[in-house]
């Protein structure tokens, strides 16, 4: 699994892979603790609140701050470089999912 993800990231080592799983793994730590605390500020709660909104929130606000905190644990574990040009990617592959077809 690790030769697959060294293959498909496009690093040279074992400890890349590892490095580049824990910056994902803080990342969604990091954000499910943030989103907790921004709902409790706001009052926002399953029970008072329609799905559609808790979604919008998540889209809208949510996803955003993910990708900076993602590439701010990315700059702590040396890898910004790395999650800088996976967003980059990312963000082409969703455009390419709204662009004009010819």
């Amino acid at each position: 699994m690790i030769e697959k993800l060294k293959e498909r990231w496009n690093v040279k080592t074992g400890w890349d892979v590892v490095v580049i799983l824990l910056v994902f793994a803080c990342t969604g730590f990091s954000i499910l603790y943030i989103k907790r605390a921004l709902f409790d500020l706001v009052g926002l709660t399953k029970e008072s609140t329609p799905s559609w909104m808790l979604w919008a929130v998540n889209i809208l606000i949510i996803l955003p701050l993910y990708q900076v905190v993602l590439l701010a644990w990315g700059w702590i574990w040396g890898k910004f470089a790395f999650f800088l040009e996976f967003e980059k990617r990312m963000f082409r592959s969703i455009g390419r999912l709204f662009g004009r077809k010819s």
